[in-house]
């Protein structure tokens, strides 16, 4: 279970992300909100998985996929580019991400 917090905190901080993006220096107050609401519930679902996990691998898996996702989202929906190299290095994250996580397992 304390994967699936993890999962669900990192997709939130993608949210939190996505409404800070929108909120326009806090002018917006919809997109402002969300981005407030979805990093307490971020956090609240963290802490919760480091009930179980240990502290640095779920911080690093948490951020990780936070970061992959909204680098997915800015080119995906911003137009942000996708150059070779940046989509080499997030598949280096990726991995990393996906490392840690089995990692864990095995420990």
């Amino acid at each position: 279970m304390a994967w699936t917090y993890l999962l669900a905190a990192a997709c939130l901080e993608v949210v939190m992300g996505l409404g800070l993006k929108l909120n326009a220096g806090w002018t917006r107050p919809v997109p402002s909100a969300v981005a407030v609401a979805a990093g307490l519930g971020s956090i609240f679902l963290l802490a919760h998985a480091l009930r179980a996990l240990p502290l640095g691998i779920a911080y690093a898996v948490w951020t990780g996929v936070g970061t992959v996702g909204l680098t997915v989202l800015g080119m995906v929906w911003f137009g942000e580019g996708a150059p070779p190299a940046r989509l080499f290095f997030l598949a280096l994250a990726v991995a990393g991400i996906a490392g840690l996580r089995f990692t864990e397992s095995a420990g």
